[in-house]
Parts: C-alpha cells; structure tokens; sequence
C-alpha cells in the first residue's frame, strides 16, 4: 500500500484547480448568446433575430448540442472529483478512530503507571 505524501496532495490539488480553471474559462462560451436563464429556460437575447432560417436553426441546434455536451462531461467530472473526495475523507475518518484507540490505549497505560 502506497501512502500519500504531502507533495502527492499538493501536485493532486493543483491538478483540481487547473481543471477547475479550464471549466471556469469556458463557462462564459457557454451561455453566449443568451442574456439569462430563467425558470429553468434560456431566453434569448434581444440581438438574436426572430426569423432563423433553417440553416441558423441547424447552427443554434449543433451549438447546443456542442453545450450540453460540455456540461455533460463537467457534471461528469465533478462527480468523480466528489468521489474523490468522499473516499478520501472516509479514509481520514478511518485512521483518526484508529488514532484514537491508540491514544486511549496509551492514555490507561499511563494512568496505571501513576497509581
């Protein structure tokens, strides 16, 4: 069993905060063209004419398409890095029960060696 070093979590977090950059720097490409998201629909903006032709409407569609795709793989991504995390801290919470009956045990050793 390998134990994680300080150096492995720094590397691990950083790794986290790039990704996590990417996925911010995109996100404004993804609601261009769109003033605001409300009540769970996306109303276009004022600029976005009304009479798309087929073609345009072919376009905005595959843009969409482009979108959730993105989203997708962002919820995906999110998933594992909370999965992560959880594994991570059920393993912390572990090895502290572990190193509490360990300092208990200690704790009544020397309790007995003072009486």
């Amino acid at each position: 069993m390998r134990v994680e070093t300080n150096h492995d979590k720094v590397n691990k977090k950083a790794g986290f905060q790039k990704g996590l950059k990417d996925h911010r720097a995109h996100r404004a490409a993804l609601f261009d063209n769109y003033d605001s998201i409300e009540e769970g629909g996306i109303r276009a903006s004022s600029s976005y004419p009304r009479d798309l032709d087929e073609r345009d409407n072919d376009k905005a569609v595959d843009s969409l398409q482009d979108r959730v795709s993105f989203l997708k793989k962002l919820t995906g991504d999110i998933h594992e890095e909370v999965e992560t995390h959880n594994k991570m801290l059920d393993r912390m919470g572990n090895e502290m029960d572990s190193s509490r009956g360990i300092m208990s045990g200690t704790m009544d050793r020397f309790k007995m060696m003072l009486v």
